[in-house]
């Protein structure tokens, strides 16, 4: 089960450059998970300020 980033997201990218394997990338101001990559290691989820990032 990947993460994916919700509507909450102000694009400041802290998760992104938290992500060990570099599944998060920017798309129109906000950031996406590519769920196919992701480990399901909460490493976003416990950096973001606003809680963006969830478990699906």
């Amino acid at each position: 089960m990947a993460y994916k980033i919700n509507d909450d997201c102000i694009g400041c990218g802290a998760c992104a450059a938290e992500c060990p394997v570099g599944a998060i990338s920017e798309a129109d101001g906000k950031y996406v998970i590519d769920a196919s990559a992701c480990l399901d290691c909460g490493a976003c989820a416990g950096t973001c300020p606003v809680g963006a990032p969830q478990a699906e």
